[in-house]
């Protein structure tokens, strides 16, 4: 009997000695956790009249099929809002069943982005939400005017758009309705468990998650992903430390025209990355763990081993936060008036 105890102690010695993160209570650097920052509650909206008003005249418009050429196809078919703001298509389907040649990134959080699109060629989301409307691979209306009159004809929307905009002597411009989708969105925010950790609960996020945010500092991810977004404050260039395989979207420059910007895309926000694949600007990446390994090869110049990966994403897995249910609700859209234009297949 009296070997016992001594056999009982090996058992728990021997317990304890593993390496999973979930027997430990990991620390966390207080200085680099700085260089993070939680969602805010709201983000400010751009002047124009009512905001309850606007938010939701723009909800309806983020789900109007009408604002497209042949009327079937609303920002919400490749910005699913019940699927994390994405269709989870490499490129999404436009008029005519035409491919984009980029991914459709996530509407959510997307108000906080420095700028819009991959290369950057929006200031925000109002100026952004008039791009994909007029683009003939997309929603494919021919031009402002006629959006404006599918609206105009519209019973329901005429006296939607003198509530939301009581000043306005012509309240349905393209100004106003980029304003109104532009209010909307931004009230799309995900705050997640990870905030609450930023805010002061170290509970929040679990011994595992947070060896894999010191996983994800140590290999020198924070470089590009930081903030409040993780990610979306800034450019960087698609294969930064080992030229990027097949590589033929020179991203920016296509705006700029300059040749240093050849190469070079906003960096995405990796909040709700879990949900939002195909990754990268091109979707070819299907899964989250290639993303970070190829992160790991083509941007740091340190090929993550499989257990860094593995551990990095278990981190990133926290960023997934809350979709606002009610907030997204698709509304009741207005009836079509008997002067509304026909939908266009051509």
């Amino acid at each position: 009997m009296r070997f016992i105890p001594f056999i009982l102690l090996m058992a728990l010695a021997l317990s304890g000695c593993g390496s999973d993160p979930a027997s430990k209570n990991v620390e966390i650097d207080a200085a680099k956790l700085k260089l993070f920052k939680p969602l805010p509650a709201k983000v400010d909206v751009k002047p124009g009249g009512p905001e309850a008003e606007r938010v939701a005249l723009g909800r309806m418009l983020y789900y109007e099929p009408r604002l497209s050429k042949g009327h079937d196809i609303a920002c919400n078919d490749c910005h699913m809002l019940d699927k994390y703001g994405v269709d989870n298509e490499p490129t999404s389907e436009g008029h005519k069943g035409q491919k984009g040649d980029r991914n459709s990134p996530t509407v959510y959080n997307a108000a906080l982005h420095f700028t819009q699109f991959w290369d950057g060629r929006a200031a925000d989301v109002e100026e952004q939400a008039k791009g994909p409307i007029l683009n003939p691979v997309e929603m494919a209306m021919p031009d402002e005017k006629r959006v404006v009159a599918v609206l105009k004809s519209i019973p329901g929307y005429v006296t939607a758009f003198k509530t939301a905009f009581p000043d306005q002597k012509d309240p349905i411009t393209y100004d106003t309705i980029a304003n109104a989708i532009g209010t909307f969105e931004r009230g799309l925010l995900t705050p997640s468990r990870w905030d609450k950790f930023l805010a002061g609960d170290a509970a929040a996020i679990t011994n595992e998650e947070k060896a894999g945010f010191n996983a994800f500092l140590e290999a020198g991810c924070q470089t590009c992903h930081m903030g409040v977004l993780v990610g979306g404050n800034l450019y960087q260039k698609m294969g930064l430390a080992k030229a990027y395989p097949e590589l033929a979207d020179e991203g920016r420059a296509k705006v700029t025209k300059s040749e240093g910007d050849k190469f070079f895309f906003k960096v995405p926000s990796l909040r709700n990355i879990e949900k939002t694949g195909p990754y990268f600007h091109d979707g070819k990446v299907v899964t989250l763990d290639e993303s970070v390994k190829q992160m790991g090869e083509y941007q740091l110049g340190a090929p993550l081993k499989d257990e860094q990966v593995k551990t990095i994403t278990t981190w990133l897995k926290s960023l997934t936060g809350e979709i606002p249910a009610d907030y997204i609700k698709k509304p009741e859209l207005p009836p079509s008036g008997p002067n509304t234009p026909k939908p266009d297949k051509g």
